[in-house]
């Protein structure tokens, strides 16, 4: 990868220039949603079957739908279609929650289980591993600034949605 000293890289407007931007986090951004995609047609599913997969296995094999919704950053009706072509595949069930006729949670049959295992938790651990290559005041700086960013963009839409209006 390649960094540039962005102070001679700015646009008219004061911002990193297109060049730069494409060849650097862009690119990055690009290139590990490239390989989470590989990782979901490898398994046979969608992208959106991924993730819900993943986010039920980190919640222990049960999930509620609503921190589905939440945790995979989608709306309702994609993490319902994702649902249903789940449960066609016997990887998972839907029911209602324990006390309620509204809330529904999503867990995995055994066929999901089995699935978990051979798909999702090596993944994960790869993941897990590729993290670790990084120093503990490393890992702790990357969050850190990924969530300042991603806080930053959905600042910035938000003020674009402000300005449509």
């Amino acid at each position: 990868m390649e960094y540039v000293d962005e102070s001679r890289a700015l646009d008219a407007n004061g911002l990193v220039c297109m060049d730069v931007w494409s060849r650097s986090f862009d690119l990055l951004y690009r290139k590990s949603d490239q390989l989470y995609h590989e990782i979901a047609v490898n398994c046979g599913i969608s992208e959106n079957a991924y993730w819900l997969m993943y986010v039920i296995y980190t919640c222990g094999d049960t999930a509620p739908m609503r921190e589905l919704v939440e945790r995979c950053c989608s709306p309702k009706q994609t993490v319902a279609s994702s649902l249903r072509a789940l449960e066609g595949k016997g990887y998972v069930e839907i029911s209602f929650c324990e006390g309620s006729r509204k809330n529904k949670q999503v867990s995995f049959t055994e066929t999901g289980r089995e699935f978990a295992r051979t798909q999702i938790v090596p993944a994960n651990i790869a993941e897990r591993r590729a993290f670790q290559t990084l120093e503990p005041v490393e890992r702790a700086e990357m969050l850190r600034l990924v969530e300042k960013y991603a806080a930053a963009i959905e600042q910035e839409l938000a003020n674009m949605k402000g300005r449509d209006k």
